[in-house]
């Protein structure tokens, strides 16, 4: 005297009242007599089996169902008002087995896995799958891109580098009133994407901050900046957003840095006098930010500073160093890579032993269209040019022809797109 329910394909259970599909069944359910025998019934693309067997009747209170057991013999009811509670993940296995098969699901199937229930979709969506995945080594990095297009509105880009017919696509719902400011800091911490502060022809710089969740596919609005910033640095250092100088509205104080903690979603605000307003890059290597904030029109010489965690000030950079930083910089495995745009387009590494910048090789004038952005993702490298033309290729192992370095390369989307940014970001 039991029912019986065993879900297939997609395992909707009957505890999933919240969806329409459900309730509908429940209600059909209702009207239906007390006995039926290995009835099958189909919910979009599920299928549930229910066997009803003597002396088993099916009631509904309020919104949760529950079972009523009638025992023959002496005709007293005995009610067992045991709820059907959460479902497993997966019909006949342990939670902790159903998520090691789940978490190996390529994250381009994500999306369908969110649809299939509540259940799914909340634990695809958590910071317990996060955690799985990057534990076991499963999860995958993908590329997004910040753009402005041909009527100077921004727009928002992803690419998955590993699949087989590899091309940029639109991230849709960027928010309205950010889609004609410049100057925007933009930055990834885990799952989500952070754009902040920027201005407008006939907009003072602002200290808004939105947030992308990559897992959600949703934007929300964050914690404002402790100060209104418009063309300034952003890094993370330590697991948190560091957004440093800048031009700021006639209230705001240039030589200065905000720190953003996630786990507070609140701002610290920080001065410093050697902070310089007019910053044209920045890069984080041996846990330290260096900032290069301009060249001097006099002398040539490049101006940078560099943040000591450990006391929290800034001091001047290693001129020798900075000398040759003329370009987006990535660092990888400790060593400072920059793409030099100055003539042509050419990879250049700091060699710390040596205190000297040498090249690492050219890549083909036919396949960048600089200005380009740079991004690595382990030791390959992505050269990311206007129309989010793009081209790859591994360090240590691309071949040299001619001097110019072999690499693959992804045709350009749009012609009229110009990047401004490119993040890594892994699920």
């Amino acid at each position: 005297m039991f029912v019986a329910v065993f879900g297939t394909a997609y395992h909707k259970g009957l505890s999933q009242i919240d969806s329409p599909n459900i309730s509908r069944l429940w209600n059909n359910l209702l009207t239906m007599p007390s006995f039926v025998s290995g009835r099958k019934f189909s919910i979009a693309s599920s299928s549930l089996w229910l066997a009803w067997l003597p002396g088993v009747r099916l009631l509904q209170a309020s919104t949760q169902p529950y079972i009523r057991m009638e025992l023959p013999g002496d005709g007293s009811d005995v009610i067992s008002q045991t709820e059907l509670t959460q479902e497993p993940l997966l019909c006949g296995l342990p939670d902790d087995i159903a998520l090691f098969c789940l978490a190996r699901v390529p994250r381009k199937y994500h999306t369908l896995l969110k649809c299939v229930s509540k259940r799914w979709r909340d634990l695809v969506c958590s910071e317990e799958w996060h955690s799985y995945r990057r534990k076991h080594k499963l999860d995958e990095t993908w590329i997004y891109a910040l753009c402005r297009d041909k009527l100077d509105r921004l727009c928002f880009y992803v690419l998955d580098p590993n699949s087989s017919r590899r091309s940029w696509k639109l991230v849709h719902g960027l928010p309205p009133r950010i889609m004609k400011r410049k100057g925007m800091g933009f930055e990834v911490i885990g799952n989500k994407v952070y754009l902040l502060g920027g201005c407008g022809w006939c907009e003072d710089a602002t200290d808004e901050v939105y947030c992308y969740d990559a897992s959600l596919n949703a934007w929300s609005e964050a914690s404002p900046l402790s100060t209104a910033r418009c063309y300034f640095a952003c890094e993370i250092l330590d697991d948190k957003i560091y957004s440093i100088g800048g031009l700021g509205s006639i209230s705001s104080y240039p030589h200065s840095w905000d720190i953003y903690d996630p786990c507070t979603d609140s701002w610290k605000f920080h001065s410093d006098p050697n902070i310089v307003p007019e910053i044209e890059d920045s890069v984080v290597m041996a846990g330290k930010i260096y900032i290069r904030c301009g060249t001097s029109a006099v002398t040539s010489h490049v101006h940078a500073v560099v943040y000591e965690p450990s006391s929290g000030t800034w001091q001047h950079a290693d001129s020798e160093m900075v000398s040759g930083w003329r370009g987006p910089a990535v660092v990888i495995d400790g060593t400072l890579y920059v793409l030099d745009q100055s003539s042509g387009t050419r990879l250049m590494m700091w060699e710390k032993e040596t205190r000297e910048w040498i090249p690492v090789g050219r890549l083909s004038s036919l396949l960048t269209r600089p200005p380009c952005q740079l991004v690595a993702i382990g030791k390959k490298f992505y050269v990311v040019g206007k129309g989010l033309s793009t081209v790859m290729f591994d360090v240590e192992n691309a071949g040299n022809m001619e001097g110019v370095m072999v690499s693959s390369s992804i045709p350009k989307l749009n012609s009229n797109i110009d990047v401004i940014g490119c993040k890594c970001l892994s699920i």
